[in-house]
């Protein structure tokens, strides 16, 4: 099948399965009289699992990895735990930090409510942002 079928049965676009194939997670081969990439159901299979492991948050490279593993005769699922077993805190800790952002934003939001508009003077450029307390003002000195 050829690249924009692969797409659709794939649920994809086209650039994105080019793409896989740039990055060698898909293997196509070419037709020998126009040199389009031609792509197997083995293909779609791998299209699929791709898609489920981006949803899971693996990075190409770490697809990569994985297919091969899988392409080695090795099992990858160990490479798998371990990947998500170090990705989890890091998920965790961005989305407290995000959750924070959340707050400020809505703190400044609920502060802005009633404060006029002002205009660049020089000396101030956005009265809402700069009305809003910086880090370095809410930390204690010693």
């Amino acid at each position: 099948m050829k690249v924009n079928e692969l797409a659709k049965r794939g649920g994809v676009t086209a650039e994105t399965v080019r793409h896989y194939a740039r990055e060698r997670l898909l293997a196509p081969q070419r037709h020998p009289d126009n040199g389009y990439q031609l792509f197997s159901d083995n293909d779609l299979e791998r299209l699929r699992f791709i898609q489920r492991a981006r949803k899971l948050g693996f990075s190409v490279a770490e697809i990569r990895d994985i297919l091969t593993h899988a392409d080695q005769g090795d099992s990858p699922c160990p490479l798998v735990r371990d990947l998500l077993a170090s990705r989890l805190p890091q998920i965790r800790a961005r989305i407290a930090e995000l959750e924070a952002l959340a707050e400020r934003m809505e703190q400044a939001m609920e502060s802005w409510q009633q404060m006029p508009d002002g205009s660049p003077d020089g000396h101030s450029v956005c009265r809402l942002i700069e009305s809003f307390p910086d880090a370095t003002s809410t930390k204690e000195t010693p």
